[in-house]
């Protein structure tokens, strides 16, 4: 299957084999940063918990690098607390609302995470994360601790609250994902990286973390409902089911379906913000850090969208896509090029049938109208047809040849 994928997308195998021969393992990565003890076990730290992330971290200006990494790892040991299911719901709380706190107690550690927490090791370690988060610029740690004390603030609030309705979930998100986009381009200014402005226009640096948090929730549905508890609206999924197992029990899949594409179009309602934010940024490792996370978010939505395999399982875009995605995402030009084909793709995708019809068309052609309008050279050329024919002529003369090999041999 994984060789099928590589013939009908050649494109991508392209982009994997560059990607290999331009990034080094991730120990290789991280002593070629040049730190030791502390940081570099904070680095490890981050290779354990998202390779994904430590890719783009560690490719940030030095002036930033160390920063956005602790910041990764706080918040990473807040959403530990958050996530674990064992601890008891004051005890918890109380862990939530006090981390901002914790993190300028030299020593502090916690080691009462359940047996199932992937990153509980972070926790037992914390005071590494602590020793070099003191050892920050103040500008740095103020952030930081602002938007880890409002952060653990909201997550205590919903260990208690349901997502009930939109206003609900879009606070939510703001807690958990939002926060994250002021906290950074509070950093990305207070670094004298990006403008000052960069730090102050807050609105766009919440979409930013809203498209990636509320397509991560839609596409992690099957998951979250399996493990009791679901991010969904109800104001959105009471329409569709009368229980949050029906929203992915097969004999209620069209109705499913039909709240997950709702679901869709309240994060794609996100991208000319999400653009708008990009066309902001001026560093080139800055703007490649923020792009990466949106290009796959567009990606994925789409992917999701119409999709009944969303309610059946995780599903995830392709490696080489994804590979492709990163090497795609290095200027504003290629990034509204990588939106510009994603929305052509939801075009297809989007049938007069769909209850949601109108409502996505509107927002593909307002954002095909806004990118074509802006982008150099005009709307991009749709070669998909093109790209079949000669993927279809590729898969043939393969067969072909494997055929004719296995007879003669």
């Amino acid at each position: 299957m994984a060789f099928i994928d590589w013939v009908l997308h050649p494109t991508e195998l392209w982009a994997a084999f560059w990607y290999v021969m331009r990034h080094a393992p991730p120990d290789e990565k991280t002593m070629q940063l040049q730190v030791s003890g502390d940081m570099k076990r904070c680095y490890d730290f981050l290779e354990m918990t998202s390779r994904s992330f430590a890719a783009v971290i560690q490719e940030l200006n030095p002036k930033l690098r160390d920063g956005i990494c602790l910041f990764y790892l706080v918040l990473r040991g807040l959403d530990t607390i958050e996530d674990d299911m064992t601890i008891p719901g004051a005890k918890k709380r109380n862990l939530l609302e006090t981390f901002h706190e914790a993190i300028y107690q030299d020593g502090w550690t916690f080691k009462e995470s359940g047996p199932d927490e992937k990153d509980a090791l972070l926790l037992v370690e914390f005071d590494v994360v602590i020793r070099e988060f003191l050892r920050l610029p103040i500008e740095y740690q103020e952030v930081i601790a602002d938007i880890t004390r409002r952060m653990g603030a909201g997550m205590a609030k919903y260990t208690r609250t349901r997502v009930e309705s939109l206003d609900s979930y879009n606070e939510y998100c703001h807690y958990v994902a939002g926060l994250v986009g002021h906290g950074l381009s509070r950093l990305f200014a207070k670094s004298g990286l990006e403008s000052p402005a960069v730090g102050e226009n807050l609105e766009l640096a919440n979409s930013m973390g809203l498209f990636l948090q509320k397509t991560n929730i839609t596409r992690d549905i099957n998951e979250d409902v399996l493990d009791g508890r679901c991010f969904w609206p109800k104001a959105i999924w009471g329409d569709y089911a009368a229980t949050e197992d029906d929203l992915i029990s097969k004999t209620n899949r069209e109705k499913g379906v039909d709240a997950m594409n709702v679901m869709c179009v309240n994060a794609l309602h996100h991208i000319p913000d999400v653009l708008e934010y990009l066309s902001q940024i001026t560093e080139p490792s800055v703007f490649k850090f923020c792009a990466i996370p949106q290009t796959m978010a567009i990606a994925t939505i789409v992917l999701c969208y119409d999709n009944p395999r969303v309610l059946d399982d995780n599903v995830k875009i392709r490696k080489g896509e994804a590979l492709k995605l990163i090497s795609q995402s290095g200027n504003l030009d290629s990034v509204k090029r990588v939106f510009y084909r994603y929305i052509e793709m939801l075009e297809r995708k989007n049938h007069p049938s769909n209850p949601v019809y109108a409502q996505v068309n509107k927002i593909i052609d307002k954002t095909k109208k806004d990118i074509a309008t802006t982008l150099k050279g005009g709307a991009p050329v749709d070669l998909t047809k093109e790209y079949l024919v000669l993927a279809v002529f590729l898969v043939t003369i393969t067969t072909f040849f494997y055929s004719y090999l296995t007879q003669t041999s």
